[in-house]
C-alpha cells in the first residue's frame, strides 16, 4: 500500500496551534473536514477519544499516531499535523509531540488499517525523516517528504 493513494496535501496542518491532546485531535479532525472528507467530527473526535483511553498513541521520539475506526468511513484516510512548540500527549517516552499521523479506517478493515499503521510508525524510526518534517517550509514539502519517504519504506 502507498501511502499517495490514501494521503493527499489537503490533510496536512503545517502549524497546530493546540495546547493539549483534546485540542490537536480537534484541530486534526477539522484539517481532514476542511480537506473535503464528508464526516461528523464528534463521531470521529468520540472515536479518538475511546482509542487514546486505552493508552496514548504518543509512540515516543516526537510522534504520535492517533487512529480510530469510522463507522461512515468508506476508505482509510491519513492526516500529518505539525506542531514547532511541542504538545503535551502523554507519549510512553514522556516528551512533547511534534508530529502527528492521524489514521482514520473503515470499521470493516483491520488488515488495511494495521499496515498502514506499520508503515508510517516504520517511516518515522527514521531520525532524517523525523527532522525533515520539521525543517519542511511548507504543505507541499511536508507532503513531497512523506510520500518520497513512502517510497523508500517497504514493510
Amino acid at each position: 500500500m502507498q501511502l499517495d493513494q490514501i494521503f493527499n496535501s489537503g490533510f496536512i496542518n503545517d502549524n497546530l496551534q493546540a495546547k493539549n491532546k483534546t485540542e490537536v485531535l480537534q484541530e486534526l479532525v477539522k484539517t481532514v473536514i476542511d480537506g473535503g472528507l464528508k464526516l461528523d467530527a464528534a463521531v470521529v473526535m468520540e472515536v479518538l477519544q475511546q482509542r487514546e483511553k486505552l493508552g496514548s498513541t504518543g509512540i515516543g521520539d516526537g510522534v504520535a499516531i492517533p487512529h480510530g475506526k469510522i463507522p461512515e468511513l468508506e476508505e482509510l484516510v491519513v492526516a500529518f499535523g505539525r506542531s514547532k512548540e511541542g504538545i503535551s500527549f502523554d507519549a510512553i517516552d514522556g516528551k512533547p509531540v511534534n508530529l502527528f499521523f492521524l489514521l482514520l479506517a473503515p470499521e470493516n478493515s483491520a488488515g488495511q488499517h494495521l499496515k498502514a499503521l506499520a508503515k508510517i510508525s516504520k517511516m518515522l524510526k527514521v531520525v532524517n525523516f523525523r527532522k525533515k518534517l520539521m525543517d519542511a517550509k511548507s504543505r507541499g514539502d511536508l507532503y513531497k517528504a512523506i510520500i518520497a519517504q513512502d517510497q523508500t519504506c517497504q514493510l
